[in-house]
């Protein structure tokens, strides 16, 4: 089956954190900063932009005040979407070690560049 866009998007907060993600990731998927924060108006762009209520939706976010609040707005306006957690020792996404991230990716049905996987904890 050819697609032209992922079926699967992971929201993350920042452009760090998308980076991280990419350096693990080996699977199709979308990743979307949110750069914070949401209000109403950037909420519905990234929706229509992104078809969010159509997609397997994953909310990967810190482990912080802000990722917090940001993870509780995200799962009020998107009860389907799946959570993905780090540990609060990490805080960030963007610095949680490469082989904690692809450990919680593969959790989740992820594919992963299995270097990442080999990796002593």
């Amino acid at each position: 089956m050819i697609m032209t866009e992922s079926d699967k998007v992971i929201i993350v907060e920042g452009l760090t954190d998308k980076r991280q993600l990419q350096k693990v990731i080996n699977d199709d998927v979308t990743i979307v900063c949110t750069n914070g924060t949401l209000g109403v108006e950037r909420f519905d762009d990234l929706l229509e932009t992104y078809h969010l209520d159509e997609k397997d939706v994953f909310i990967f976010v810190d482990e912080d005040k802000s990722g917090l609040k940001l993870r509780k707005q995200l799962a009020r306006e998107l009860p389907h979407a799946d959570h993905i957690y780090i540990s609060s020792e990490y805080r960030e996404v963007a610095t949680t070690p490469e082989h904690i991230l692809a450990t919680a990716l593969v959790s989740k049905h992820f594919s992963v560049n299995p270097i990442f996987l080999m990796k002593e904890i």
